[in-house]
């Protein structure tokens, strides 16, 4: 992938997963709609930051001028992730998918990897042969009870400062700290931290009260950031993610008041599932 594949990659992205949505809709659920402009810029520069963090791992499948298929990939010391993967819909089952596939797992080499999967039946058969194992994730949706919301102390604004011990403790669940990840999530959203006589923990919370990344050294700090983030909720929120190694969080958000449901696989090779963690789609 070059910089001039990204609008075109980003078009067969919203064409492929808004595809995939539709037909993993619950009847409950209002029916998928197309990337907003907005959203649509945001990918383009997530994947721009990509490019330049590791270029070597972004890679387009094309058909004349045409991007049919993409595989965003990462190296962070020693562990690799999946960014974002996807066929267009008209060109799955004709090995495409399996060539990306091949090539990020090329680049990451023998280091353990991490995704966020979809239930795509195709691809979860693909993601199991290249020797994953899926974790069932679940996912909490609802507007917050205010009335439920308990007092939450030792916690406080985050900033450049703390991403040495966050990367350490990164690397104690993860086997890798998110190294540049760190700066850019700070850029586009609030960092709360716990990082008290070595009790530590961060979440990164966005605009709408979201816990997009959160990481503890034990439960009872990760519920205590997953509480600020439900404090600072407007309106309908979600925590996603959420594997079986992580009850912790299913106990806030019953408590909370939010509704649960399953949502695709955490897929891992070469290591356990991480906990208390909550994991980012996108930077994992």
């Amino acid at each position: 992938m070059g910089t001039e594949d990204l609008a075109k990659a980003e078009r067969a992205s919203d064409v492929t997963f808004l595809d995939g949505d539709r037909r993993i809709r619950r009847v409950s659920e209002p029916e998928p709609e197309p990337r907003s402009e907005t959203a649509a810029k945001q990918w383009i520069d997530r994947m721009r930051y990509f490019l330049t963090v590791d270029p070597a791992g972004c890679l387009v499948a094309m058909d004349g001028d045409e991007v049919v298929g993409f595989a965003i990939s990462q190296n962070r010391d020693q562990l690799w992730f999946l960014a974002t993967y996807g066929v267009l819909p008209d060109r799955q089952g004709q090995g495409i998918g399996k060539q990306l596939m091949d090539a990020v797992l090329a680049h990451a080499g023998d280091r353990p990897g991490m995704f966020s999967a979809t239930v795509h039946p195709g691809a979860t058969r693909r993601y199991r042969l290249a020797g994953f194992m899926l974790h069932p994730q679940m996912r909490m949706v609802g507007t917050v009870d205010r009335a439920t919301l308990p007092a939450v102390t030792g916690l406080r604004d985050g900033g450049v400062e703390d991403f040495d011990w966050m990367n350490r403790l990164d690397r104690q669940l993860r086997g890798a700290g998110h190294g540049p990840d760190h700066h850019y999530l700070l850029g586009a959203n609030r960092l709360v931290v716990s990082h008290t006589g070595g009790e530590s923990g961060y979440a990164y919370i966005d605009d709408r009260g979201r816990a997009v990344l959160l990481a503890a050294a034990n439960p009872e700090i990760a519920q205590q950031l997953l509480w600020e983030a439900f404090a600072s909720a407007r309106g309908d929120t979600l925590v996603n993610c959420i594997t079986t190694a992580n009850h912790w969080a299913i106990d806030v958000g019953l408590a909370a008041r939010l509704d649960i449901g399953q949502e695709g696989y955490l897929a891992l090779r070469g290591m356990p599932e991480p906990a208390p963690y909550l994991a980012n789609g996108r930077f994992l």
